[in-house]
């Protein structure tokens, strides 16, 4: 086994790069092979179906790159498809967004979770049902919030629109007395500060990324399987360009990124 074969990450458009950047951050020696499926998003209103059709294409294209580790940097995708882009990962191991979450606040002191997501992730209550085997003690409070990808996507964070979008949603009154919430979609913590405003420090904002960083590091390093290259490469793949995603992925990665068209 080759340790310096590249990490494969995939989401549907730019949400998935707060997870990239971490693995950057975190693994500075790893190469990342980043496919987004700008063509097809939003994940959240498409049907299972569709949604897992879409992702086992992704999964197959990542394992014939010869990606050592497969992250499913995509809440709806993992809530939808998990099983179906394991069977197509193979032996290549396979980190969700979900499951590594959902263990690390399933314990912490707080007795009332909020849960913001895209309607396919919420519909399918992968976080209810993953803390809740954990703990069935907590109660999880969960809410579609289907404008907020779009408005990501389209490069209104920190407007007006975004503001008036978060603050809509997060005034839900089942949240009035949350301790804690969940960024249930990887596009989330790119307005995290936003959210953390309305409400005003008095709710902890999961920092989903990093909890899932770690759980990949610790995949590595349970199969040995961790680079000591010193020039990593990042290459990225989009199934359609957008301006929005190329300004995110040079300002995570740097002006020098590989970045290609490619349609599966």
């Amino acid at each position: 086994m080759n340790e310096n074969r590249p990490i494969g990450v995939f989401d549907s458009g730019v949400g998935g790069l707060t997870v990239a950047k971490e693995i950057k951050r975190l693994l500075p020696n790893e190469s990342i092979i980043y496919f987004g499926d700008t063509e097809h998003l939003p994940y959240g209103d498409k049907s299972k179906e569709t949604i897992t059709r879409y992702s086992v294409k992704i999964t197959k294209f990542l394992v014939k790159s010869k990606c050592k580790a497969i992250v499913v940097a995509c809440n709806t995708a993992t809530s939808n498809s998990i099983e179906e882009i394991r069977k197509a990962a193979g032996k290549v191991p396979v980190i969700d967004v979900i499951s590594p979450v959902a263990k690390k606040v399933a314990f912490e002191l707080h007795q009332k979770i909020g849960l913001i997501a895209t309607k396919a992730t919420v519909n399918s209550h992968a976080y209810k049902k993953s803390i809740k085997k954990l703990n069935k003690h907590l109660k999880v409070v969960e809410l579609a919030t289907p404008l907020l990808v779009p408005i990501i996507e389209e490069g209104f964070r920190n407007t007006a629109v975004s503001k008036n979008a978060i603050e809509t949603y997060l005034s839900y009154k089942k949240f009035e007395d949350i301790e804690t919430i969940i960024l249930g979609c990887t596009h989330y913590p790119l307005i995290e500060k936003e959210i953390d405003a309305v409400f005003k420090g008095r709710v902890k904002v999961v920092n989903s990324p990093l909890i899932v960083v770690n759980e990949l590091i610790h995949r590595l390093e349970k199969d040995n399987l961790l680079s000591k290259a010193e020039k990593p490469v990042y290459q990225f793949y989009l199934s359609d360009y957008t301006d929005n995603f190329i300004t995110l992925a040079k300002s995570f990665f740097g002006k020098s990124i590989q970045l290609e068209q490619k349609q599966l």
